[in-house]
């Protein structure tokens, strides 16, 4: 998934200009030294930087593009060390919802948001990937990231697995498209066969918002900012995936072990 930020962006185009400061300031090695400049040195050497600039702009872009390579390519190694440091809690957190083959070989974790346009997309993938594929086992990780409503209902699927229909209610909510107000959550869950009444009490267990900020303390020390994420082994895919984008994911998975 690719984002952009021109926040992110000033940065590096600081550090940039500095360098180029610095390598054309005839002897100055650091920033310092060229703010103690005489005047019409510091003119001098702006106007030198400008120049260059304005006649050979694909070196900021060049730049640019491999400071982002670089600390992109840092982001992947932190995030690699630290999904594997948290394997046992991706893995085998007792209080995530888990569905497909329950001791299958292969394990798929998804952190997810019931609002998430991009989480409805990929939600019939994950549903086809456990039909298609025996091996799959899956790991839900309620990451409600899009206000009250999205809390609301991953208090409600986590509770639902008191009655031993997470899976049915979790493919619903995904499936509606109406506003994730109490009514309409207690109205799907009537539709997959939950009592209503003993969801709406069991929703108020305040253990639901502490695996809630569970959830969000780990994407945050993994590096999940956004919905959906999908891990597989120490490999992190942010952003939907078809299901070809799933079988992929697992078979690089297999490759790897």
């Amino acid at each position: 998934m690719h984002r952009c930020s021109i926040r992110s962006r000033v940065p590096l185009l600081l550090n940039i200009c500095t360098t180029l400061a610095l390598c054309m300031a005839g002897g100055a090695t650091n920033a310092h030294e060229i703010e103690d400049m005489p005047v019409d040195s510091q003119n001098l050497t702006d106007a030198v930087i400008e120049r260059y600039i304005r006649t050979h702009p694909e070196v900021i872009m060049e730049s640019l593009q491999a400071m982002k390579a670089k600390r992109e390519a840092e982001l992947r190694e932190r995030q690699k060390v630290a999904l594997a440091a948290k394997q046992q809690e991706l893995l085998h957190d007792p209080r995530s919802p888990v569905s497909g083959n329950l001791k299958g070989e292969v394990t798929l974790v998804e952190f997810f948001d019931y609002r998430c346009g991009y989480c409805k997309k990929a939600a019939s993938a994950v549903t086809a990937l456990q039909k298609e594929d025996p091996r799959v086992r899956v790991v839900y990780k309620d990451f409600p990231i899009l206000g009250e409503p999205s809390e609301l209902a991953a208090k409600a699927a986590l509770a639902s697995q008191a009655q031993g229909k997470h899976q049915a209610f979790h493919e619903a909510l995904f499936a509606s498209h109406a506003d994730m107000t109490k009514a309409e959550i207690l109205k799907i869950a009537v539709g997959v066969g939950l009592d209503a009444k003993k969801l709406e009490a069991d929703m108020a267990n305040p253990e639901w918002q502490t695996i809630i900020e569970k959830n969000r303390a780990l994407a945050e020390e993994l590096g999940i900012s956004g919905t959906p994420g999908f891990i597989v082994g120490t490999e992190l895919v942010p952003g939907a995936l078809d299901l070809k984008g799933l079988k992929e994911l697992i078979a690089r998975a297999g490759r790897g072990r």
